[in-house]
């Protein structure tokens, strides 16, 4: 793979995973990341995830042991401190009243450019979540989607297993969310994202599927129908859906090499060194690692 000419990291928290916002940005150094979008991630009290605990900003615990997440006060302090290293995100929960006039607010106020992370058990076709989607398209904000699926399939039995760490539904969903905002732009991820990239997604019970890819996966319906969905490469799901099978992964980044792009969401490198054994033209690497996503928006000043 050539050297891409730049590097921006569209999908990267900040004081999580155990490093502050000096940390992210010694990291980001030492890896050649011009900047990055830092997104937040609004928790209430039906997304509560203590799984995440070791993730968060100790700072935040509140004494029933709850936590908000990744809140915006903390990518605006990054932000204040390294202005020209970052992006900011942000998307309010669509169960707080008047969730797309704080979004507008947050754009007017402080600058954010991008809506996301869109991480909450609420469906992507629920019309709160609509109206979200919707007031992101009239300020042009493009959304980043978190997807885990609320069931996988039982090993043994093939019966639906419940999943309380679900976000945003099933990739129906995700579609009329896609029909229902045509001037919005979605950029999808996650494992209940990726897993789509196969056409036994429904029969896998892996959250990680990383078997052979088969023919009839959904992204390609979705890419091919609606020009207003992107895509992330970011965290493990990414990565292991193009690794397994990496033959169609490079013939499949080339195809939609005008909708990915590079993210990591944490501290790794395992998404780069991946795409370093693909035989990817140059046109298609600066596509994937900054071209795409400056085309969404544009660097910081």
């Amino acid at each position: 793979m050539p050297v891409p000419t730049k590097l921006v990291d569209s999908h990267q928290h900040v004081r999580w995973h155990q490093r502050d916002e000096h940390g992210l940005v010694a990291d980001m150094d030492a890896h050649g990341i011009s900047y990055a979008w830092l997104l937040s991630w609004q928790l209430s009290n039906i997304d509560q995830a203590p799984e995440y605990n070791f993730c968060y900003n100790p700072v935040h615990f509140q004494p029933d042991g709850s936590h908000p997440g990744i809140p915006l006060s903390d990518l605006l302090d990054t932000r204040k401190q390294y202005p020209d290293r970052f992006i900011v995100g942000f998307c309010p929960h669509p169960l707080w009243p008047q969730a797309p006039a704080i979004l507008e607010a947050a754009y007017n106020m402080h600058g954010i450019r991008v809506c996301g992370e869109w991480k909450f058990r609420v469906a992507f076709d629920d019309p709160r979540s609509i109206a979200i989607f919707q007031k992101a398209g009239q300020l042009k904000l493009p959304v980043v989607l978190h997807l885990d699926v609320p069931h996988l399939p039982d090993p043994a039995t093939g019966d639906p297993m419940f999943q309380p760490l679900w976000y945003g539904g099933r990739v129906d969903a995700l579609e009329r969310a896609l029909q229902a905002c045509p001037d919005t732009i979605f950029i999808g991820h996650a494992p209940g994202f990726w897993r789509e990239i196969s056409g036994d997604a429904d029969q896998d019970s892996n959250q990680y599927p990383n078997g052979p890819i088969t023919p009839g996966g959904r992204i390609f319906h979705l890419f091919d129908t609606y020009p207003n969905l992107y895509a992330d490469l970011s965290a493990g799901s990414g990565r292991t859906a193009l690794a397994r099978d990496p033959a169609h992964a490079a013939k499949f980044v080339t195809r939609y090499a005008d909708r990915l792009l590079f993210g990591r969401d944490y501290y790794e490198q395992d998404l780069h060194k991946f795409l370093q054994t693909l035989p990817l033209s140059q046109e298609v690497v600066d596509k994937l690692y900054w071209q795409n996503a400056e085309r969404l928006v544009a660097p910081p000043k």
